[in-house]
């Protein structure tokens, strides 16, 4: 079976290309695309039977190559790979091949693989995907920040945000305090909270924000100043303006 995986972000398209090459080794991948058209092109061009495809891309977003794959007289199968929960997910999951949300897990990915190969020695499966409904779902959710692509030295990595610990203002720089470790990006602290969904971190100084989850104790000096450890053992000031956020602790 042949194969093309869209996404815009070079990373994802590679870490795709290399877990699918792990859980189904006979599966061609035959192109790898950054964006809509490009993909269209591909899928016509090499005959590609299934597609990994990204819903949110700049420019043709994947549901409208969808629609535009319905339309051929051979459609291939899609898979959606997204970084939405199951408020948008709900509208296609009866109807669409599968969809896989992002950061993709490679035992889900397993069971994704699985499906389709069993369905290969089945009658074609149709995709009247609700198409309308999706568009809808896509455009009423904010869109959160899923990935941080940070620097590490002379590479740069994407962090998943649900990895990341805190975030640190540092001079013209941020720090990002992940479970791999500690990165770099541009990205100021005002900026970046207006990207993250709301209640998963909190500004607990100017230059501090901290995955809540990840707190573990807050501790209260004589002075009655507090400090946030996290699980990692890394330790924040807590300025006064931010005490109001422990009050129920």
């Amino acid at each position: 079976m042949r194969a093309i995986i869209v996404d815009d972000e070079p990373l994802l398209r590679f870490h795709l290309d290399k877990m699918l090459a792990e859980c189904w080794p006979e599966l061609e991948i035959v192109d790898k695309a950054g964006d809509g058209p490009s993909a269209l092109v591909a899928v016509e061009q090499l005959g590609a039977e299934l597609v990994f495809l990204d819903i949110r891309m700049p420019g043709m977003s994947g549901i409208e190559v969808a629609q535009k794959l319905n339309q051929l007289a051979q459609p291939p199968h899609i898979v959606f790979t997204t970084a939405f929960d199951e408020y948008a997910i709900q509208a296609f999951e009866q109807q669409a091949i599968d969809y896989l949300l992002k950061p993709i897990d490679e035992q889900r990915l397993l069971r994704t693989c699985q499906r389709i190969q069993q369905q290969q020695t089945h009658a074609t499966v149709g995709q009247d995907y609700d198409l309308e409904l999706l568009v809808k779902a896509l455009d009423d959710k904010p869109q959160y920040l899923q990935w941080i692509r940070a620097s590490k030295g002379e590479s740069v990595e994407l962090i998943a945000i649900d990895c990341v610990l805190a975030f640190v203002a540092e001079d013209k720089y941020t720090t990002v305090r992940s479970q791999q470790g500690d990165y770099v990006i541009r990205t100021p602290l005002k900026e970046l909270l207006g990207q993250i969904q709301p209640g998963q971190f909190w500004q607990i100084h100017r230059s501090t924000l901290v995955r809540v989850n990840a707190i573990k104790r807050v501790n209260k000096n004589m002075l009655g100043k507090l400090t946030v450890a996290l699980v990692d053992g890394s330790e924040y000031p807590v300025s006064r303006s931010a005490n109001h956020l422990f009050k129920a602790m």
